[in-house]
């Protein structure tokens, strides 16, 4: 009885370059969450530490588990703090292809 099933050792239908798109993209999503995660409330902490003195709960390592509280909360502030590096990405990409044109 044979199987209707596709031959798991042929070669996949997907060209080579979409899967180098999808290594490029998840690259690049994964750098701008970890400076979502990690560098911008830094940057805040830096940027609030200097124009209005120190943060009331202590220092940076303080800033950063409040940080991850209120992502755990689920507070829309917070979320758009961490997934703004990534659509500010997505944005410059856009108005740059819409700059050069679509190829």
């Amino acid at each position: 009885m044979e199987s209707t099933a596709p031959d798991s050792d042929l070669a996949d239908a997907d060209p080579p370059g979409s899967r180098l798109h999808l290594r490029r993209e998840l690259l690049i999503l994964g750098i701008a969450l970890l400076a979502g995660f990690l560098i911008v409330p830094l940057l805040i902490w830096t940027a609030g530490h200097s124009a209005l003195g120190p943060y009331n709960h202590g220092g940076p390592g303080r800033l950063l588990a409040d940080f991850m509280a209120g992502l755990a909360h689920g507070s829309p502030i917070f979320w758009a703090v961490a997934l703004g590096p990534y659509a500010l990405t997505l944005l410059v990409r856009f108005l740059y292809s819409q700059v050069r044109g679509r190829r």
